[in-house]
């Protein structure tokens, strides 16, 4: 697993970068503020939690721990959830989903929850280690 999500992380970094640049040069003149301000919670959201998994994969040698893999799964899941569906939340007009909101609305705490788990998966970890 470990593997995986140092790959995530790059790969989930290396694309907050891009929807990064993507929000503030091809989106910026499409959304409204309020819109734009949603889609850049999204990318920053994605990105501390790519430096999260990354940061598992680091410690992983010191803290051996089952807790460490669910908490790259909560992660993972916390991107998918609260990021994406805050992507699409910010471009429902433009994509033609505006009638989504009621669905995507409710998506967003599930992935906000994810995040939350993933960090008190990581406590645990920590607490049970002997570092």
């Amino acid at each position: 697993m470990q593997k995986i999500f140092f790959i995530s992380g790059t790969l989930l970094g290396a694309l907050a970068v891009i929807l990064g640049a993507f929000g503030a040069h091809a989106l910026k003149a499409r959304l409204s503020p309020d819109a734009l301000q949603i889609f850049e919670t999204g990318v920053r959201y994605q990105f501390y939690h790519a430096f999260a998994l990354i940061l598992l994969v680091l410690v992983s040698p010191k803290i051996q721990s089952t807790y460490l893999t669910y908490s790259g799964i909560c992660f993972l899941f916390g991107v998918l959830f609260f990021s994406g569906s805050l992507y699409l939340l910010s471009m429902r007009e433009l994509l033609g989903i505006d009638s989504w909101k009621s669905v995507l609305g409710p998506i967003t705490p599930l992935g906000g929850l994810s995040f939350i788990m993933g960090w008190i998966f990581m406590l645990a970890a920590a607490l049970k280690s002997r570092l």
